[in-house]
C-alpha cells in the first residue's frame, strides 16, 4: 500500500485516524500496531512473519542486555555509557546484530550473490556447472525496519536507551506505518519518551495535514512527471547529449521529490498521531560540496551509518589513511544498502571517492573556497546528477552508455528523435522549471509549516485537492524507495 493511492487516502487513512482517536490512550499503541501490520501485509501477508520475528528477537535481546525479563519488578534502568559488558550481554547483542543482518542479507542479497557467481562462472567457461537457484522475493521496507529495530538493541547496549518491558510499545515503534516501508529511519531513543507520553493538539494535527499535503504534492505533481521523462530517456538508445542531461536532471528531481515527499508525508502522519519525527532532508541540492550534501541528504540514513558503522570502525581517530578507508567502507555499504546490484556499489564508490577527495582538502569544496558559492552548488549538483545515472541504470553497461551519451560520444538512433516529441512537451518543461524553483528558491516544508496563518492553510488545502485530482488521472505512480 502506498500513500499516493486512493486505497490509502480514502479508506485506510480515515480508518486509522478514526480508530486511533476513538480508542482510549492505553489502547492506541496496540491499535496502531495492528493497523501497521494491515498496512504492511496488504501486498503479501507472509512477510509479516519477518517483521514480527525481528521485533520479538530484539525485544528479548534488549531485555537480556539489561538483565531483565518481561516479569521483572522495578524500573529498567539504562546501562552505564562506556561501562563493561558481560559475556552474556555481548552474546545478546551479537544475536540481535546477526539475526537482523542475516535476514537482511539473505532476502536482499541472495539473488545478487547467485547472479554474480553465475556470471563469474560463465566468464571462466563453467556455466554448465552452475545450478540456477530459486529466486528470493524482496520484502518491502526490510532495509528500513531492520536498521530501525537494530538501532534499539545497540542503543540499549551502549546505554543510550532503556530496554522496554512493553512488547506492544516496541512493536509499535518498529512497525509504525508512516515510516515502515520507506523511512525515515527512526531511532528508539528519539521516540521513547513520546511512546510513554505525547500531546495531541489541533495545532500539531493541522501541521501534520499540511506536511502531508505538501509531501503528496511533491510526489504527484513533481516527482511523477519527472520520473516519466527519466524513464523514457533512460530507456531510449541513441539519445543526444542534451537529451541525456535532460533525462539525468529529471531523475535527480524525481528521486529527490519522490523521497522527500514521502518523508514529508511520514512526518505529517506522525504529527497527526502526536509523534514528532526528525527531519530527513535539508535542501540537499543547495549543497556546495559532497560533504555538505551528505549532511543534508537522507539524514536518518547518513547519521545511522555514521553512528553505527563509521564511528565503530574508528571514524577519523586512527590517522588519515584509516579515515579514508572507513569512508570508503561506509559509502560502499551505503550503496549496497540501497540495492543489490553493482550499479549501487559504483554509486556508493563515486560518493566515497568524492568525500575522500574533499577530506584530503580539509573538507573544502573541490573547486576551492575562492569560487562563488553558487558555482560550487552547481558543480556539486552536476557531480551528484552524474552519480545518479549509476543509481538509476539497470546495469553497469547501460550506465556507461548513458554517460557516454551525456558526453556526446554515443551513437545516435532514429527513436531518439521520436521521444523528443514526448519529453519536451510544455507540461514536462514547466514541471522541470517548477522543480528547479522549489529546489533552489522555496522554503523547506519544516520552515513553511512552523506557523499556519489562514492563507497557508488555504494554499495547502488547494494543493492537496489538486494533487488528489491529478492522482486520479495518473497511471504512472511508482515509489522509488519502496524497492529498498
Amino acid at each position: 500500500m502506498v500513500f499516493s493511492s486512493h486505497l490509502f487516502l480514502f479508506y485506510f487513512l480515515p480508518l486509522a485516524l478514526g480508530v486511533y482517536y476513538v480508542l482510549p490512550r492505553g489502547r492506541r499503541h496496540l491499535a496502531l500496531t495492528l493497523l501497521s501490520y494491515l498496512f504492511y501485509g496488504w501486498a503479501d501477508p507472509r512477510f509479516l512473519l519477518l517483521l514480527v520475528g525481528t521485533t520479538v528477537v530484539d525485544y528479548a535481546a534488549a531485555l537480556a542486555i539489561a538483565r531483565r525479563t518481561p516479569w521483572s519488578k522495578g524500573p529498567v534502568e539504562a546501562l552505564a555509557v562506556g561501562g563493561e559488558r558481560s559475556g552474556f550481554q555481548r552474546a545478546a547483542i551479537v544475536l540481535s546484530i546477526a539475526s537482523n543482518v542475516g535476514v537482511l542479507a539473505f532476502f536482499k542479497y541472495f539473488n545478487f550473490a547467485a547472479d554474480s557467481y553465475a556470471h563469474l562462472a560463465a566468464s571462466m567457461g563453467l556455466a554448465e556447472s552452475v545450478v540456477t537457484p530459486a529466486r528470493i522475493v524482496l520484502p518491502l521496507g526490510i532495509s528500513f525496519y531492520t536498521f530501525q529495530s537494530l538501532s534499539y538493541t545497540i542503543d540499549v547496549y551502549r546505554g543510550h536507551a532503556r530496554a522496554t518491558r512493553n512488547l506492544i510499545d516496541l512493536a509499535c515503534f518498529v512497525s509504525m506505518f508512516p515510516q515502515l516501508v520507506a523511512g525515515p529511519i527512526i531511532r528508539y531513543s528519539d521516540v521513547a519518551d513520546q511512546l510513554a507520553s505525547r500531546t495531541h493538539t489541533t495545532t500539531k494535527f493541522a501541521r501534520g495535514v499540511t506536511f502531508f499535503a505538501l509531501g503528496l504534492a511533491k510526489k504527484v505533481l513533481l516527482a511523477n512527471p519527472c520520473g516519466k521523462v527519466a524513464d523514457v530517456l533512460f530507456d531510449t538508445p541513441g539519445i543526444g547529449a542534451m537529451d541525456a542531461w535532460y533525462g539525468a536532471v529529471a531523475y535527480a528531481f524525481q528521486i529527490y521529490f519522490d523521497f522527500s515527499g514521502y518523508s514529508d508525508m511520514a512526518v505529517g502522519l506522525g504529527l497527526m498521531m502526536g509523534f514528532m519525527f526528525a527531519k530527513n532532508f535539508d535542501s540537499p541540492y543547495r549543497s556546495a560540496s559532497i560533504t555538505e550534501f551528505w549532511r543534508r541528504w537522507h539524514l536518518s540514513l547518513s547519521t545511522w551509518l555514521r553512528d553505527y558503522l563509521y564511528v565503530p570502525l574508528g571514524g577519523n581517530r586512527r590517522g588519515r589513511g584509516r579515515t579514508y578507508v572507513n569512508i570508503a567502507i561506509v559509502m560502499l555499504i551505503g550503496g549496497l544498502w540501497h540495492g543489490a546490484a553493482w550499479t549501487f556499489v559504483v554509486w556508493g564508490g563515486i560518493h566515497g571517492a568524492l568525500l575522500i577527495a574533499e577530506r584530503a582538502r580539509g573538507k573544502r569544496p573541490l573547486l576551492g573556497d575562492g569560487v562563488p558559492r553558487g558555482v560550487n552548488v552547481a558543480f556539486t549538483f552536476v557531480l551528484v546528477t552524474v552519480a545518479w545515472v549509476f543509481f538509476r541504470s539497470a546495469d553497469l553497461r547501460s550506465a556507461l552508455e548513458y554517460c557516454r551519451a551525456m558526453m556526446g560520444m554515443g551513437p545516435t538512433a532514429a527513436p531518439a528523435g521520436v521521444v523528443r516529441g514526448i519529453v519536451y512537451q510544455p507540461y514536462y518543461i514547466v514541471t522541470m522549471l517548477v522543480c528547479a524553483g522549489v529546489t533552489w528558491l522555496s522554503p523547506q516544508t519544516w520552515d513553511f509549516t512552523r506557523s499556519l496563518p489562514t492563507w497557508k492553510v488555504a494554499w495547502a488545502t488547494a494543493i492537496l485537492w489538486i494533487a488528489m485530482m491529478v492522482l486520479s488521472t495518473q497511471a504512472y505512480n511508482p515509489f522509488i524507495y519502496f524497492i529498498f
